[in-house]
């Protein structure tokens, strides 16, 4: 790949030679960086096997996951040029794209990642059964800087309660800490969203359980009638130990968001080299089945949204027409 003056001199994407070897040839590798969230939580688990499959699929693609505070410091870094890629929740993405609280960003979706319906888990043996049953309650919402707490307010804004005053909401340093404060008590319920959650496990590998509380149906008709970006998805069964039946919510898709100028050829070779590992990505790890070419061109708000790059490549191969 050739890559732009401005690349070579930037400092989030780096090339360095002869970091492998094929026979007597040194293959130039092209480092880039990937903004993920505070440990514990989904988006590292998701970068980290991301990256893992993307290198072993391109060996001249090396892609770094660094943890960040989440989706609300990710874009602002990929708006300064300090990531190449970073893991954004679908809210703060709708937010930044709408122009909503700031100016529109002018990031552009590598991919979709996967479907998050947002939930409440609660201890099995807990005496709450609806999300009403929580109002007053200390309730986790997640990381700081991520974007299940944005989710929350939304789902219940459609509600009519507010998060800071109709709770005792409780905004995590990481997001490995919730399930303890679940399993000892120190809150009533754990916010969080997304299929395979590792909060949403924990909690319900724990030793009392888990019983998930979401929307009803006709609460979910509340919510779309106010917020109609969120849509009704479903958590299949078995998706959480115990869980033996499917859980309909409501949310919205994350993606892999780039900085503006991520050179086209880059974000194709990208995008091809996903494509072709999509198969070996969702062995590796249940959630990532969702990550398809296809997924992404129905999940993005607008089509101009998506890389030019990765357009061009879904164009020559028939994902778009």
């Amino acid at each position: 790949m050739k890559f732009a003056s401005s690349i070579l001199l930037g400092a989030a994407l780096l090339v360095s030679s002869a970091a492998a070897q094929t026979g007597d040839k040194a293959i130039s590798t092209t480092t880039i960086s990937l903004g993920t969230a505070t440990p514990g939580g989904g988006f590292p688990l998701y970068g980290n096997a991301f990256a893992e499959v993307m290198n072993a699929a391109d060996p001249q693609v090396s892609i770094a996951p660094r943890n960040t505070k989440g989706s609300n410091e990710n874009i602002p870094l990929l708006e300064k040029g300090e990531l190449d890629l970073a893991l954004v929740a679908g809210e703060p993405a709708y937010e930044a794209f709408a122009g909503i609280g700031r100016a529109p960003v002018r990031l552009k979706i590598l991919t979709a990642i996967y479907s998050n319906p947002g939930m409440f888990v609660v201890r099995a043996d807990s005496p709450y059964k609806t999300i009403h049953d929580l109002v007053g309650q200390p309730v986790a919402f997640g990381a700081k800087g991520s974007g299940l707490p944005i989710l929350a307010r939304y789902v219940l804004d459609g509600l009519g309660l507010k998060q800071d005053e109709d709770f005792k909401a409780i905004y995590l340093d990481r997001a490995g800490d919730g399930p303890a404060m679940v399993e000892d008590g120190r809150v009533a319920a754990l916010w969080g969203a997304g299929i395979g959650w590792p909060g949403f496990a924990a909690v319900a590998s724990s030793a009392s359980g888990a019983r998930f509380i979401a929307p009803s149906s006709d609460e979910i008709a509340r919510i779309r009638a106010k917020h109609s970006f969120l849509k009704p998805l479903t958590v299949p069964a078995g998706s959480y130990p115990k869980q033996s039946e499917p859980i309909a919510s409501l949310g919205s898709w994350s993606f892999v968001l780039t900085r503006e100028d991520l050179p086209d050829d880059v974000a194709y070779r990208l995008a091809k080299t996903l494509r072709g590992a999509e198969a070996t990505f969702c062995k590796k790890l249940a959630q990532a089945c969702e990550t398809t070419a296809a997924n992404t061109v129905a999940a993005a708000p607008r089509p101009d949204l998506i890389h030019p790059g990765v357009m061009k490549y879904f164009r020559e191969t028939g994902v778009v027409k």
